[in-house]
């Protein structure tokens, strides 16, 4: 980024005032204020929005497998939303490993990343130039105990699917709220990984992603009221 870059925020407190502080805003307003100008579109750039936003909030995890504020223990999570309020796409959480043990729940990146989340709602009405989309009310989340037993479900069971028949044998269709989908440009990008039996395979990477239903149900119940401060 072309500015300096904020600090990290030191309270939870004071990187939901940043956050809120946004609401309204276009992301061509806040990459040109960092310096920068907004993509004509994503198809070359997927990532952009989560990462101006990372920047104008201060995230320091950079590619650690780390919550993005690591001080205080939180995930940003962009989310984007269609003209009804609802989200368009799902959401990526972290990469699925390839090598070695998967371990337990409570040590997974899945689990350290969504233990405490700041959702940023984006505009993502395709027909609406990326500079105009508007940045929405951003909250704070934790999963309760219903969310998180879910969570751990669907990832217990991916993880032994791909312990047990191996990462090509587990697609899309595959859990309640937490997928996994190839995270690669696209198909021709591979990386090695370890087959059931031992062997050193060669397969896209992949990524750990919240179906659409699950961040709308977290939608419905911030505007019913039951999202934990």
């Amino acid at each position: 980024m072309a500015g300096a870059r904020p600090s990290a925020p030191a309270s939870e407190s004071e990187l939901l005032a940043r956050a809120q502080g946004l609401a309204g805003r276009t992301l061509g307003r806040i990459a040109a204020e960092a310096g920068l100008e907004a993509p004509a579109d994503q198809k070359r750039m997927k990532g952009w929005v989560g990462e101006i936003i990372e920047w104008c909030l201060g995230a320091d995890a950079a590619a650690l497998p780390e919550p993005d504020f690591r001080a205080i223990g939180v995930e940003l999570k962009t989310l984007p939303v269609n003209s009804l309020g609802r989200p368009a796409e799902s959401t990526y959480v972290c990469v699925v490993p390839l090598t070695g043990e998967l371990g337990e729940w409570k040590r997974s990146n899945v689990y350290r990343k969504l233990a405490r989340v700041l959702w940023v709602p984006v505009e993502a009405d395709r027909g609406l130039p990326l500079r105009h989309r508007r940045i929405g009310n951003a909250f704070l989340w934790s999963p309760d105990v219903d969310e998180e037993q879910a969570l751990r479900t669907d990832w217990e069971e991916l993880t032994e699917m791909i312990a047990r028949d191996g990462l090509d044998r587990v697609s899309a269709r595959h859990g309640r709220c937490l997928q996994i989908r190839p995270k690669a440009a696209h198909a021709r990008v591979l990386t090695r990984h370890a087959s059931p039996d031992g062997a050193s395979i060669q397969t896209n990477p992949r990524g750990f992603y919240l179906r659409a239903k699950f961040t709308g149900e977290i939608l419905a119940a911030l505007h019913a009221g039951g999202v934990r401060p």
